[in-house]
């Protein structure tokens, strides 16, 4: 390429120069800026290492179920509910058991064999 002074100046430049730019293509500075405050090397050390010191992400304990207060025995409501409703049910399972009428797993089992024995249920 050719020395500077051989480029033909385009318009925009002949301004830059006008207003007391540098049309140099590498430098580019503005009139009164101030100069950016360097860091000292302690200072850039510190902020180094600080970088790696950010808290682990922690993990969120997910949706907790809430707690079922199931009973753990018949009382003489919840028995005649029992006779009364499950053998209409289409579907009969411990889980069916367990949710309508609000007791424990192990005793919905049992009620089912109960309704079994009474030929209730087939």
């Amino acid at each position: 390429f050719g020395s500077r002074d051989s480029l033909v100046p385009v318009p925009h430049q002949q301004k830059a120069r006008e207003l007391g730019y540098s049309t140099s293509p590498c430098i580019v500075t503005t009139m009164g800026a101030n100069k950016v405050v360097q860091k000292s090397k302690e200072a850039k050390m510190k902020a180094a290492m600080a970088g790696g010191k950010s808290r682990k992400k922690k993990w969120s304990k997910g949706k907790v179920k809430e707690k079922l207060a199931n009973m753990v025995m018949f009382d003489k409501a919840t028995y005649d509910k029992m006779l009364k409703e499950i053998p209409k049910a289409k579907l009969i399972t411990p889980s069916v058991v367990s949710e309508r009428l609000k007791v424990n797993g192990s005793v919905a089992r049992v009620a089912i064999r109960h309704l079994e024995e009474k030929c209730l249920i087939a």
